[in-house]
């Protein structure tokens, strides 16, 4: 049985455990095309669930910037229409360091970016402290960054892994000084994933969207078990989710 096929009968973490022990033959004429099938179909999912979340907090009254001026401050954005032209510049960018993992690329073509960032500066009174909800930054944000001049030389100069900064963590979130940015790892090599740094997890991209998904959207929720408004509204959202 194909990946895909086992993937839609719900063996969501075995198939991605059996896709990375391929290892490079995921990228070869036999594996690739039904491994790219299950990422997009992991990623259409996440379409779908972020939807859902969304307008779930919407209904609570959550403090979203209403007052957007930038891209990555709007809550959901649809893939931009220029991606291919985006990923050649992002590709060309990260090519002396490595690879872009195939993970990040279709969440970006089939998601677009969110950033479900309580709106601290309208109401300083933030709904559920720490909770990290997810954020990740536009496809056109991340080109900027990598293409500024100074980028790569940063890049090198850094004592940990190279890293795409794809998100504030969960302290700036709350408008606290906190630490580095979240971000995917450049990979050395081809790869289906790469590892989501900086983040408390310390695990791959599509792992932590697994865990953002089954917190209702938010990734640090342990504090929360007993804050009745966030049970609540668990309770109405997670059995709208699709695993991923």
């Amino acid at each position: 049985m194909h990946f895909i096929e086992r993937y839609k009968n719900g063996e969501t973490v075995t198939v991605y455990s059996d896709i990375t022990n391929l290892g490079q033959a995921a990228f070869t004429e036999k594996h690739y095309m039904d491994v790219e099938a299950v990422i997009t179909e992991t990623m259409d999912r996440a379409v779908y669930n972020l939807e859902i979340i969304y307008h779930e907090l919407l209904n609570i009254d959550y403090n979203f910037n209403k007052e957007t001026q930038y891209s990555f401050e709007i809550p959901l954005n649809k893939p931009v229409g220029n991606a291919s032209k985006l990923f050649a510049q992002l590709e060309k960018a990260v090519q002396p360091i490595g690879f872009v993992p195939l993970s990040l690329q279709l969440f970006y073509r089939k998601v677009g970016s969110c950033n479900f960032a309580w709106d601290y500066t309208t109401n300083e009174n933030i709904l559920w402290e720490g909770s990290d909800p997810i954020q990740i930054i536009p496809l056109d944000d991340l080109v900027e960054q990598v293409t500024d001049e100074y980028w790569l030389e940063d890049i090198n100069d850094r004592d940990d892994k190279p890293y795409l900064e794809l998100s504030a963590d969960y302290l700036h979130k709350d408008n606290i000084s906190g630490g580095p940015a979240y971000g995917i790892e450049i990979t050395s090599h081809r790869s289906i994933d790469g590892y989501f740094l900086n983040e408390v997890h310390q695990t791959t991209f599509i792992d932590y969207l697994r865990t953002i998904f089954e917190n209702c959207g938010f990734a640090r929720t342990q504090h929360l078990g007993n804050v009745t408004s966030f049970k609540h509204f668990c309770n109405t959202v997670e059995p709208k989710l699709l695993r991923i």
